[in-house]
């Protein structure tokens, strides 16, 4: 399995345009082929920080993601709605197990 963690600085000034974008992007990848889950939130610390955590089948999904009409319009759009540089980080991730609390 890939786990994805992204974290986007948005412009406050934008911060609506972001979310309609991150909407858009959620609701198609998550049709994707591959994606076991793909969620975005505001983080509560920080309302300008959006945060993706996306988790793929395999490699060859997260890459397929990667490919994606939807996810390189999302990715062209990023100049005009970042306040900063993104923090990505992927997981390759062997086995996992569900926790209930």
């Amino acid at each position: 399995m890939i786990v994805i963690h992204a974290a986007f600085p948005i412009d406050p000034e934008h911060r609506d345009e972001a979310l309609d974008l991150a909407r858009d992007l959620v609701a198609a990848s998550n049709e994707e082929p591959g994606v076991v889950d793909y969620h975005a939130t505001i983080d509560i610390e920080d309302e300008t920080v959006l945060r993706f955590v996306e988790r793929y089948e395999d490699a060859a999904a997260a890459e397929a993601h990667e490919e994606s009409e939807h996810f390189q319009s999302f990715a062209a759009s990023l100049p005009d709605v970042l306040d900063g540089d993104p923090d990505v980080t992927r997981f390759d991730v062997e086995s996992a197990t569900d926790v209930k609390l």
